[in-house]
């Protein structure tokens, strides 16, 4: 098979984006054409619904072209994709990192390879050698230096997708970074499954704060240093200390939240209650004055009162959270939450979307606050660039790709910032 390279679908996280990268030089390097990837997501039901229409999709646009399915959803449910008649091959996410996988489908041109190569991700205890200098725009660089989560919250099939976790060692991060500050990037965002949970399986069990430090001290070119999303309740002392006294770590986390009733997040199987939610956020703001939260919120999950929604709704005032990433509940066979009472459907819809409309309000009292202040703003395109608070500003002017510039903020126009 040679007619040209494969094409990637990437559907799912920040990591899910990242891997596509690293799949994309192993198959160039293995010389496999005339093929479409598709790396699924299993966060939800939906995600699965949708990786299966983009793969019919892909086989009416392209009858002759093989497709290969891989990605959590085909790591979780291998046999959903087998049983599809347009799917050739099933992989797993260890294979996927694998050059021999994608060399054996290189040199696949009968049929000989098995249709799944899906292996037990849970005997996987090292993260996998295919470190890429980054991925993103010109200007800002992803990093992956952990994968897969210890935890086993009640709604998540994801630690049946990633495996344990397993962290990058902190000096393969450190000469990473350096690299691409050589290569002119102007930011680096940290991300993985459980980012805070970096450590706890290399030598001495170093802290994600840690990290954070010693990337700060080691690579001091770097302007900007940018963590995902953390869970709240495992950040440690040097993290707080970073954030405190580093001025280049950027003032804006997204925080693993999920609800904001206790019985809720107790049934969860979550490890924070609402009130270290909103202590760890007055805490994080009291060191960093112009910090910023993102949160991800589940709406009607299962047993979920009115009364519990509404803890939920109140916790994105009572932390100050700006940026609402709202995730309708959907049961995922295989998980615990999927056998306890669930809440209708119609409720559901109507709770994310009210949690959406708190979400917009906090937005735009965020928006509304900024007018008249100025920023240090990264240029994604000549036209928009992000606050390091993670706010999207406008210019009319086109502004230098990929460099941070100072700009006063004079108004907001369709949810940005203008400068």
């Amino acid at each position: 098979m040679t007619a040209g390279p494969p094409r990637f679908t990437t559907l799912g996280c920040r990591l899910n984006a990242y891997e596509t990268e690293a799949m994309r030089a192993l198959t160039e390097t293995a010389g496999l054409g005339n093929t479409h990837v598709i790396n699924t997501c299993a966060v939800t039901a939906e995600a699965v619904r949708k990786a299966r229409q983009e793969i019919r999709k892909l086989r009416r646009d392209d009858p002759d072209a093989r497709i290969v399915v891989t990605g959590c959803a085909a790591q979780t449910e291998p046999e959903t994709f087998r049983d599809m008649a347009e799917v050739d091959h099933v992989i797993g996410n260890t294979e996927k990192m694998q050059p021999e996988t994608w060399a054996g489908l290189a040199g696949d041109f009968i049929g000989e390879t098995e249709k799944v190569m899906v292996d037990d991700i849970m005997s996987v205890t090292e993260t996998a050698g295919h470190l890429i200098d980054g991925f993103g725009t010109r200007s800002r660089a992803y990093v992956q230096v952990q994968n897969g989560c210890d935890h086993r919250c009640t709604f998540c099939i994801i630690p049946y997708g990633r495996g344990n976790s397993r962290s990058v060692p902190a000096g393969v991060v450190v000469d990473q970074i350096r690299r691409l500050v050589d290569r002119g990037y102007n930011e680096v965002v940290l991300t993985g499954v459980d980012l805070t949970s970096w450590g706890a399986d290399l030598p001495a069990q170093p802290k994600l704060g840690d990290l954070v430090m010693r990337i700060l001290k080691l690579v001091p070119d770097l302007p900007r240093l940018r963590i995902s999303s953390i869970d709240s309740i495992e950040v440690d002392e040097a993290l707080m200390q970073a954030i405190a006294t580093e001025p280049r770590l950027m003032p804006h986390l997204h925080l693993s939240l999920q609800a904001g009733d206790n019985l809720i997040l107790k049934r969860m199987k979550r490890r924070h209650s609402r009130e270290d939610a909103i202590s760890f956020t007055e805490a994080a703001r009291r060191l960093r004055p112009d910090m910023t939260f993102g949160a991800d919120i589940i709406a009607g999950f299962p047993t979920e009162t009115e009364a519990m929604f509404e803890n939920s709704l109140k916790l994105a005032e009572e932390c100050n959270l700006t940026w609402l990433h709202v995730f309708p509940y959907s049961p995922r066979p295989g998980t615990p939450a999927a056998k306890m009472p669930q809440v209708h459907g119609k409720a559901i819809k109507e709770r994310a979307a009210r949690l959406r409309e708190a979400g917009d309000r906090q937005v735009a009292r965020h928006l509304a606050a900024q007018v008249g202040r100025t920023h240090r703003v990264l240029l994604e395109s000549p036209n928009m660039g992000r606050t390091e608070q993670f706010t999207e500003v406008g210019f009319l002017t086109p502004q230098p790709e990929g460099q941070i510039v100072t700009a006063a903020i004079a108004g907001v126009e369709g949810g940005q910032l203008r400068a």
